[in-house]
């Protein structure tokens, strides 16, 4: 939690240098090519993570890698980061900074599990009745999940929608089984 709290403030620093020096589309596109190389390379992580190597020596590793690609506001970022003893960080602050964008840009991100594949017009059925009820931009992420049995459950930050087959019976069972106790 604590570390969580760390990369966010890392991370809003970062957007409002970013925002300072124009440069936001940039970090943003730096950052995204960054997350797929934290995802990627599990030697990265280990590096970034690693407390026996100094940090001069992480400094220069990763101005080899990235000076030449990444913008001058995102290396000095790296570098600040190494210097701070942070850079075991740098994943959670690229999820945090995303975030922080995201919430910038109104849009809000949306995870659909199905039990299958769905056609593209339930997709967009899907977005626009998150859209009409979160009254924001959505980014929807669908995934299939084999223990459903039919119908989908959408994840919205902390808020569950569970529009399952099974969560429909569960509930059509309750309202008999309060039917029965009325009766």
């Amino acid at each position: 939690m604590a570390s969580t709290r760390v990369a966010r403030r890392y991370a809003e620093a970062l957007m409002m240098a970013g925002e300072d020096q124009k440069a936001l589309e940039k970090v943003s596109k730096d950052f995204e090519m960054l997350e797929r190389l934290l995802k990627d390379s599990r030697e990265l992580q280990i590096f970034l993570k690693s407390p026996v190597i100094k940090s001069d020596k992480k400094q220069a590793v990763l101005r080899e890698m990235f000076g030449k690609k990444v913008n001058a506001l995102t290396m000095s970022f790296l570098q600040l980061l190494t210097e701070k003893g942070r850079e075991d960080l740098l994943s959670e602050i690229v999820v945090q900074f995303f975030r922080l964008r995201d919430e910038q840009l109104g849009i809000v991100n949306v995870d659909i599990k199905a039990a299958t594949d769905l056609t593209r017009s339930q997709h967009e059925q899907i977005q626009k009745k998150f859209e009409t009820m979160t009254r924001k931009k959505v980014r929807l992420g669908f995934s299939i999940d084999k223990v459903l049995r039919g119908g989908f459950v959408a994840r919205v930050g902390d808020t569950m929608f569970d529009g399952s087959v099974k969560r429909q019976l569960e509930l059509l069972r309750e309202r008999f089984t309060e039917d029965v106790r009325l009766n």
